[in-house]
């Protein structure tokens, strides 16, 4: 037991450091930084296009690693690359912090949708192996910023359902459409993503757009 207790310490100590040797973002500075962002993102952060992510309130080392992802071309989104292209690691950072000070304009969840959606997110599917949304990012979706899991809570259903097909779709085989690798070496993402049926990934999308 006490080697279990030392060992989760470590762990804690690991991924609350993890970020040192990250540039400091100043959220003032980020302001402005931003601007470039805005007109697909929201001035605040809050996107008003359903396929563009809603970036208010996500924790800065998430937002980090996606930027530095499109920029090594290690996550493929066309539309940003040109944009990121020339952001130094100090932009990066205080657009980043700038984005994390911000707070998100949480959606609603379809009626329809919101028992199996809550099922899947709290709970998962044992039978078929999907693991519970919450374990990774937060029981009201706010994610874990020391371990650079995103915060999820409000962000656009349809978003959300793009890149559940995306990682679905990367950890399946046999299943055509855009396909999202970046999620890290273990690939939780994919394997998640890859267990879930159409209804299951839709109800969590919802459910997920109205967590707060």
């Amino acid at each position: 037991m006490n080697r279990l207790v030392r060992t989760f310490s470590i762990v804690l100590m690991i991924l609350s450091t993890a970020g040192i040797a990250e540039a400091a973002g100043n959220a003032e500075a980020g302001k402005t930084k931003a601007a470039l962002c805005a007109g697909c993102h929201g001035a605040d952060g809050n996107s008003m296009i359903p396929s563009f992510p809603k970036l208010a309130g996500q924790n800065e080392r998430y937002f980090i690693k996606q930027i530095n992802d499109i920029k090594s071309g290690s996550r493929d989104v066309v539309a940003m690359a040109a944009i990121v292209g020339g952001l130094s690691d100090q932009d990066v950072a205080d657009i980043g912090a700038y984005f994390a000070s911000q707070t998100i304009k949480v959606g609603t969840v379809k009626a329809d949708q919101f028992e199996l959606g809550q099922k899947i997110y709290r709970a998962g599917n044992a039978a078929s192996g999907v693991t519970a949304c919450s374990a990774c990012h937060g029981a009201t979706g706010e994610g874990l910023p020391a371990a650079g899991y995103p915060s999820l809570g409000g962000q656009h259903t349809a978003y959300l359902e793009a890149q559940l097909k995306a990682f679905r779709a990367a950890g399946r085989a046999d299943e055509a459409g855009v396909r999202r690798s970046n999620d890290g070496e273990g690939k939780m993402m994919q394997s998640v993503a890859g267990r879930l049926s159409d209804a299951e990934l839709k109800a969590v999308a919802s459910y997920i757009n109205g967590l707060q």
